[in-house]
């Protein structure tokens, strides 16, 4: 999700100042994305220009200009809600870019590499229980949100555990490191960039 979206989001519910727009986008998240206010403010002016909120009235006492969503804004987040996420454009991963760079470069103790990256997510997925077990057995709105944040992190932290798992295991299958990324460099000489990645894991599974 976008900031642009989660702020339509709350602005259909009521006008807001820009302060307000991330504190309660913070707080229906858990804290999870935070905001600094220069984003706020240069969303709402990005989405001024494009006639999809409006200010209500001039600023008040302490300077804060309220916004509302135009007719613009209300059909802009009404199609957000029932578009279904794109996965197709799928954000970088640092963990995996990582990896795919370990087992390709020489000297790099990949398993180690491995086991550091496990005992960190293991240390998060306890740390994300603990706080899902102090959630209220009958949450508000408000908590009911924050747990769903909780559950999508400790589902993600559970699904990379177990993907370290399998490049644990798949390591364990194959030849050192060393050896693995100069051969490696040795197969990729003559190719472009974009064969070179794939010819690259295919000579680490070889």
């Amino acid at each position: 999700m976008s900031v642009k979206q989660g702020m339509l989001a709350l602005l259909a519910e009521e006008p807001m100042y820009g302060a307000r727009l991330r504190s309660e986008f913070e707080a229906r998240t858990g804290g999870t994305w935070p905001l600094n206010v220069g984003q706020v403010y240069t969303t709402l002016a990005r989405l001024e220009r494009d006639g999809l909120v409006e200010p209500v009235g001039g600023s008040d006492d302490e300077g804060r200009i309220a916004y509302r969503l135009t007719a613009a804004g209300r059909e802009e987040i009404a199609a957000w809600w029932l578009t279904p996420v794109d996965r197709d454009s799928t954000p970088r991963d640092e963990l995996v870019i990582k990896l795919a760079l370990a087992v390709t470069s020489p000297g790099i103790d990949v398993p180690r590499v491995v086991q550091t990256q496990r005992t960190a997510t293991l240390k998060h997925l306890r740390d994300l229980t603990r706080l899902k077990s102090r959630a209220s057995d009958e949450p508000d709105a408000h908590d009911l949100a924050w747990l769903l944040v909780l559950e999508n992190l400790l589902f993600a932290a559970e699904a990379e555990v177990r993907w370290l798992d399998h490049v644990e295991a798949t390591l364990s299958r194959m030849p050192a490191a060393p050896t693995r990324g100069v051969r490696v460099a040795e197969r990729s000489a003559d190719v472009d960039d974009a064969p070179r990645a794939t010819a690259s894991l295919k000579g680490g599974r070889s």
